[in-house]
């Protein structure tokens, strides 16, 4: 057996109330690039285009800025602990150039130079905040100084002589002459912190924008006669905090992104304003949060031609800076959560996060959010019916979604939910949901609710596709198959299968109710013949840590396991000791696992992306 990855539907930015959140584009600027948790994400920003996404997952500690080089190569991605990446973007591997501990804390910003052989960083440091230095060796190229407080940003001429110019939060913007890089003198144009640099790719001039709403161009050979940039009557470019500001390809523009939730092009040579966008209530997701409407990064996108923008939501916009048109690239901003990865019965994925949102895929990877009533509590669980979808959230409820969008209702559960699950085919509406203190047992529709206490502590549970047979995963390590008394609402016990070791943490059923499967806590999976009320095979024990999700396929000879230890196994019943592993498939671990059809599945994980995965079988 083997397999192929098909489809990488990506999350979208981390961001942080007050912060700037770093995006970018390649350099033929068709790509969108920016982080993500412990990865790197490097997306294409057209819907139609057929690019691959590329998930780059090798940093132990949270990523912040990531930038690819000028030559396109190579990117250079760096995170909270100081350290650089550089990796190599030629095929699929991500071959490491580079990797140096360039600063003593947190790196807020890092650029390239226009050969594409230095890069430079800025940060919170122990001992300094930045850094310039070669990326063939590691070894300086220059030292940032002047600066007494954290540095915010840095941008670099990318032409020769090279010049730089870093900025932070004592209001200093400080100028550089390189190569090698050292200090020249401190601009004081700005009131409060700077939060932005951005040096325009032909190298006339330079920007810096701040906390101030000010925004000032500069010459870029020497730093000298800062211009600002005003819109109309205001003394200012915005009206509050600007987070963000790049320039177009072809340096005739720049764009800006602040806490207003505007976004304005800027024409350079006459120093006014070209083009203004309001975002405010435009956000897809609705918290009733007015500071989610703010614009923490921005970037120009296919030369001067779009823009694309990150909301504090994490929604990102692209917007077409002729005609005005938004689109929306849809992502969780979260970890998918666990068993929270599901096939719809019209065939798309949907898909729940830790943020609170329920994201719908359709066939060609599109995600869209699903709408209506929806709770901002964490999404714990998601299970699949014949006609719908029900979702389980930190909030202590059941919410029914149809035709892509959340049922006006929602079902208070009696405790604090840890699973859900559905009878995908019955005729019949059943749904239960593990709680806190027991089982809630929906039925009907409007689906009413009876509710079996516990004394054991549920944590799993699944329902055959047929609706016949209940199974209830204990922490005790027992599995408990039940049916259905349809007239008083309540499960009564058929068998406990008592072969695990560890908390049940998943469950399965296969076609036709042949095998359960139970995935274990300690990484086993234990599989029972339901005819004969007894295990059938536990050979399945490649996992190292806890099962978070199990799914037998359609034709129910073979299973996919998604596993905290990051992996995902396919398994096969007609051969127990063949799998395929899909090693490191997941930074911080795989969450969730479906099948699409008998030859393709669909995983979900920890760094909140949805990957598609065709599988060859072995032959029979």
């Amino acid at each position: 057996m083997s397999f192929k990855v098909e489809q990488v539907l990506p999350s979208n930015p981390v961001t942080t109330r007050g912060s700037f959140t770093s995006i970018s584009t390649d350099p033929k600027g068709t790509k969108l690039v920016y982080c993500q948790s412990r990865t790197v994400i490097i997306r294409p920003i057209s819907s139609t285009s057929d690019a691959q996404t590329i998930v780059y997952a090798q940093h132990s500690q949270p990523t912040t800025v990531a930038r690819i080089s000028p030559s396109g190569f190579y990117c250079a991605s760096a995170d909270t602990g100081g350290n650089v990446r550089v990796w190599d973007l030629a095929g699929t591997d991500q071959v490491l150039k580079l990797e140096i501990r360039a600063l003593g804390g947190k790196i807020t910003d890092l650029v390239w130079d226009g050969e594409s052989k230095r890069i430079g960083i800025v940060g919170e440091g122990k001992d300094k905040f930045g850094h310039f230095f070669m990326i063939d060796s590691g070894s300086s190229c220059g030292e940032v100084t002047g600066h007494s407080k954290v540095a915010n940003a840095i941008a670099m001429k990318t032409s020769r002589p090279f010049r730089a110019v870093t900025a932070g939060d004592d209001g200093n913007i400080v100028f550089y002459n390189g190569v090698p890089f050292k200090y020249a003198k401190s601009i004081n144009t700005h009131k409060g912190f700077v939060q932005s640099l951005s040096y325009a790719p032909s190298g006339s001039h330079f920007v810096s924008a701040g906390s101030d709403g000010q925004i000032f161009v500069y010459d870029g050979a020497t730093g000298d006669s800062p211009k600002p940039l005003v819109d109309g009557a205001d003394d200012t470019a915005h009206k509050g905090t600007i987070f963000s500001i790049a320039f177009s390809a072809d340096s005739k523009y720049a764009v800006s992104s602040g806490a207003d939730g505007l976004v304005k092009v800027w024409d350079i040579e006459s120093a006014k304003l070209h083009k203004s966008f309001d975002l405010n209530g435009k956000n897809t997701i609705v918290t009733g949060n007015k500071a989610d409407d703010q614009l923490v990064g921005v970037t120009f996108a296919e030369g001067s031609a779009k823009v694309a923008v990150v909301s504090l939501a994490g929604e990102i916009n692209v917007i077409d800076v002729q005609s005005g048109s938004i689109e929306k690239l849809h992502g969780a901003t979260k970890s998918i959560s666990t068993g929270a990865l599901v096939k719809a019965a019209d065939g798309g994925l949907v898909a729940g996060s830790f943020d609170g949102r329920v994201l719908r895929y359709d066939e060609k990877g599109q995600a869209s959010l699903v709408s209506g009533s929806s709770s901002s509590a964490a999404v714990v669980g998601l299970a699949s019916s014949k006609d719908s979808v029900w979702s389980i959230s930190l909030d202590d409820t059941l919410r029914r979604i149809t035709g892509g969008k959340f049922d006006s209702t929602s079902h208070p559960l009696t405790g604090q939910p840890r699973a859900v699950a559905s009878a995908s085919n019955a005729s019949s509406s059943a749904t239960i949901v593990a709680t806190t203190s027991g089982v809630d047992i929906f039925l009907g529709s409007p689906a009413v609710k009876t509710h079996r206490p516990s004394n054991d502590s549920i944590t799993s549970v699944a329902v055959s596709e047929d609706g016949k047979y209940f199974a209830l995963g204990r922490e005790d390590s027992k599995v408990v198959l039940c049916t259905l008394d349809a007239s008083a609402g309540q499960l009564r016990d058929e068998a406990t299968f008592e072969s695990g070791r560890s908390t049940i943490s998943a469950l399965a059923f296969s076609k036709g109710n042949k095998y359960l499967a139970a995935g274990e806590s300690n990484g086993k999976i234990n599989v029972y013949d339901l005819a004969e009320k007894k295990i059938k095979f536990n050979q399945w024990v490649f996992h190292t840590a806890r099962i978070n999700a199990l799914a037998f396929s359609p034709d129910g000879t073979h299973a996919v396991s998604a596993s905290l230890d990051t992996n995902v196994y396919v398994w096969s019943t007609l051969k127990p000791m063949k799998s395929i592993a899909i090693k490191n498939a997941f930074a911080g671990g795989a969450n969730g696992a479906t099948w699409i059809d008998d030859n393709r599945i669909a995983s979900a994980g920890a760094d909140g992306t949805v990957k598609v995965y065709s599988i060859t079988r072995h032959a029979a």
